[in-house]
């Protein structure tokens, strides 16, 4: 297993730079997907705006959002395997908020099922919430990996 690590490691700015256009991408398509239903809980159901909301909320959650979440996990693992950052307090911190931010997703993801079935009994004002909570966590988890408090 050692000498896995090692030989990953030597791609260790690659997976760096996979991570963060994989987050970059994920978290985009994050802040966008509760805009889409802020539009959405604004018209009725089964209108032809309806319609178009719906196949951009399918698009961007299944072509764009999901994938980035999966290849950001991966090579979120994989960097910080090969870093060893696991074992640091800013890294624990971090996970923790990545954890809502997955949360949020799966939350995003119930949320389009419940628009495709013109079941939605959310408010406008719930998805801006759950958009600028998303934008508070990447904000703190770019500071735990920027400035690593708590070595």
């Amino acid at each position: 297993m050692y000498e896995i690590i090692l030989y990953i490691s030597q791609y260790h700015h690659w997976i760096e730079a996979f991570h963060i256009i994989s987050v970059i991408m994920w978290i985009s398509g994050m802040l966008y997907l509760p805009r889409l239903y802020v539009y959405h809980t604004n018209v009725p159901p089964h209108s032809n705006r309806s319609k178009m909301l719906k196949l951009m909320e399918r698009r961007l959650l299944k072509i764009i959002v999901n994938p980035a979440m999966i290849c950001s996990i991966f090579f979120g693992v994989v960097l910080a395997i090969v870093t060893e950052a696991y074992s640091t307090t800013w890294f624990a911190i971090k996970i923790t908020f990545v954890t809502l931010i997955l949360i949020i997703h799966m939350m995003l993801a119930n949320d389009y099922k419940n628009f495709f079935h013109d079941r939605n009994t959310k408010h406008a004002l719930y998805f801006k919430i759950i958009n600028e909570t998303i934008t508070l966590l990447v904000i703190l988890i770019v500071i735990m990996v920027v400035v690593k408090p708590f070595l």
